[in-house]
């Protein structure tokens, strides 16, 4: 059971990357941001509700406040990064974000293991590859790693912090939507900003109508993804279920090269499937 809610939170994850990335191809990525989470904050408001996870309030929100702060930072440079592409690249870089973790415990005096420290040097040799070419190609592609890169160390804060956020399932409930909660607002701010500025909120022909099916799964996907994560989790060794939830990237990768025929230069791929293996040994170590 356990491998069969991790893989199903790794297809999750996947898809509403590839989802967020090629909706921002056409849609400004604060109002992808803000109207996908919205609607996830709706649905886990209901769930919530439903289960009666107001009961769970406490001291512990205020981690879950902390994470709906930098999450909408962390979603818009990757949906950023996402849109500049290529995603094959894009997507395995990010899940650099579990090295934030093994930073936390090193500041507070942990050492990692052996297969920990391989992870690490793996992973930065892979980041390094994967930029390879295209760092000294346009100025574009430099644009899409840094905010990859970004939307990695923002991701990696927000799973610390959602961590202890609650103890208990209906408390993840609770937690979660008080994180959307506070995602719509931060990000509702700065694209309200952002159209003060004259930039545009939305496409030249108005209101995505068409797209909003899409923008339903991208948050919708998000949230059912934490859901099937946190069974595995509690149905068997946590280790096991991150390991197969972290393969995302490729469900990712792979929906680019199908729907996108998206191509990759050898050095990239490379680096890439790098990154990917230093995250899976950051994760088992």
């Amino acid at each position: 059971m356990t491998a069969l809610f991790a893989l199903a939170t790794s297809l999750l994850w996947g898809l509403a990357d590839f989802g967020g990335g090629v909706l921002t191809r056409r849609i400004p990525a604060l109002s992808v941001v803000v109207v996908s989470q919205g609607i996830a904050a709706v649905v886990l408001g209901a769930i919530v509700v439903a289960t009666g996870g107001w009961s769970e309030a406490g001291p512990r929100l205020w981690f879950a406040f902390a994470a709906g702060l930098v999450g909408p930072v962390a979603l818009l440079s990757f949906y950023k990064a996402l849109a500049l592409g290529p995603m094959g690249v894009v997507s395995p870089l990010a899940t650099l974000s579990v090295a934030v973790p093994v930073g936390v415990g090193l500041f507070l005096g942990e050492r990692p293991g052996l297969t920990q420290a391989a992870g690490i040097a793996v992973a930065v040799t892979g980041v390094v590859l994967a930029g390879g070419p295209q760092l000294r190609g346009a100025g574009v592609q430099r644009q899409a790693i840094l905010l990859t890169l970004v939307a990695a160390l923002g991701f990696g804060t927000v799973f610390a912090l959602i961590a202890e956020a609650s103890t208990t399932v209906t408390g993840l409930f609770l937690a979660l939507f008080v994180q959307r909660l506070t995602n719509v607002t931060v990000g509702g701010a700065a694209l309200y900003a952002a159209t003060r500025r004259g930039a545009p909120a939305l496409p030249a022909g108005g209101f995505p109508w068409a797209s909003l099916p899409a923008l339903a799964f991208v948050g919708l996907a998000d949230v059912a993804a934490n859901g099937t994560y946190s069974v595995a989790a509690q149905h068997g060794p946590i280790t096991v279920a991150a390991v197969l939830a972290s393969l995302y990237p490729v469900v990712t990768a792979l929906a680019a090269r199908g729907f996108l025929s998206e191509r990759l230069r050898a050095v990239q791929a490379a680096g890439a499937g790098l990154a990917l293996v230093g995250t899976l040994l950051l994760a088992t170590g």
